[in-house]
């Protein structure tokens, strides 16, 4: 079934527009770049830089076979296969086989990850034989016409952020959250995050705004929330990254908040938190889908985010990282003495330990507390 014209400039590329696409790729030396400094970090810029023609040369081989789609993803496959034998200790994947794989869901899941979040959902989608998701990535993202056309290929649309006016932020909510309808009816599935940015404190809540965006589409249809939600078959999925490969990043940005109330990103900032996010240690990955949310649950926003936060607090793993940040809090600075730390090696003390050590102390604290946060929430502790 063609898409409508209507969701033309958000909806991700269709099979008729690859070859063009993957041309304008296949020509592009930031591209080029990228794949050399990946596949080959060792080498000096100088000797990359007059490696760029065999690049192109053997990027237009790969990408020869690639017509659909569906082609691509399959090609994309093999490169996140490498990257996760790379950056990953193991993936642990849960809960798929509670539901049908004929049927489009809304993933709903935590943001911890700029690009892996939704590449972890999709890959464990593939490796459980499930159709992959089309996926939300906000336009502060595509700034670059290269990752815009990459993430497009890749089953992206276009979540509008960057928009002040108010009738024609209500104008662009609208037609995504008839997109998203759109797709689900089709039986595709899709992921959005419960939040609009990451969690960077590792507090994950579930922001109403989300899922009241998502009724919007119903409400235009006289739908009740409970209706179009139901619509929607959504499922919490809880993704957990042994090491954040941000978490520095994320910490101080959260102590320039503290201290000065606000936080202006560099130019390009998000860019290298993505690339930061794909290529860094990771470890052991842990991707939980959720239950199916019940008609109660879905009575209301208040009631819906509730039960996602409910759910991805119980399928929360707590890893010994997270004790070790525990421990860390209590002996370098004080803090939360009553909190149970629980039992960890010595070795991931120290290897966290030395992830930070030459941070500023309140930088050092933020990043341990984002480890600890599991612990604290479960122990009725926020900060």
């Amino acid at each position: 079934m063609p898409i409508p014209d209507c969701y033309a400039d958000i909806r991700p590329y269709q099979d008729d527009e690859v070859a063009a696409v993957l041309e304008r790729v296949s020509q592009s030396d930031t591209v080029h770049r990228a794949l050399l400094k990946y596949r080959l970090p060792m080498l000096p810029h100088w000797l990359r830089e007059r490696m760029l023609p065999l690049a192109r040369y053997l990027l237009d081989r790969q990408l020869a076979g690639v017509n659909t789609v569906h082609d691509f993803q399959m090609w994309m496959e093999g490169w996140i296969e490498r990257l996760l034998a790379k950056t990953a200790t193991d993936v642990v994947v849960r809960g798929l086989d509670k539901m049908a794989p004929e049927q489009g869901h809304l993933w709903i899941s935590n943001h911890r990850d700029i690009a892996m979040d939704p590449t972890l959902i999709n890959y464990s989608l593939y490796q459980a034989g499930w159709p992959t998701s089309r996926i939300a990535i906000g336009d502060n993202l595509l700034s670059h016409p290269d990752i815009a056309d990459v993430m497009r290929l890749n089953k992206s649309f276009i979540v509008r952020r960057n928009i002040t006016n108010k009738r024609e932020k209500l104008t662009a909510l609208q037609q995504l959250s008839g997109y998203i309808r759109f797709s689900l009816d089709q039986h595709e599935s899709v992921w959005i995050a419960q939040r609009e940015g990451r969690a960077k404190n590792g507090i994950d809540l579930t922001d109403k705004a989300v899922l009241k965006m998502l009724a919007l589409h119903g409400r235009e249809h006289a739908e009740t929330f409970a209706a179009t939600l139901f619509a929607l078959r959504p499922v919490p999925v809880c993704i957990q990254y042994e090491w954040d490969p941000c978490d520095l990043m994320k910490a101080r940005e959260l102590v320039a908040r503290s201290k000065y109330g606000c936080y202006s990103k560099e130019e390009g900032e998000d860019t290298r938190s993505l690339l930061a996010g794909i290529i860094g240690q990771k470890g052991t990955i842990h991707v939980d889908f959720g239950q199916p949310l019940t008609d109660d649950e879905l009575a209301s926003a208040e009631t819906m985010a509730a039960a996602i936060d409910r759910q991805m607090r119980h399928m929360t793993e707590i890893l010994p990282v997270h004790h070790a940040a525990v421990r860390l809090l209590q002996q370098r600075f004080a803090c939360y003495p009553d909190v149970d730390g629980g039992e960890c090696s010595r070795q991931i003390q120290d290897t966290l330990w030395q992830r930070i050590e030459g941070e500023a102390q309140d930088v050092q604290k933020q990043v341990l507390i984002g480890y600890a946060m599991p612990i604290l929430l479960q122990q009725g502790i926020e900060q």
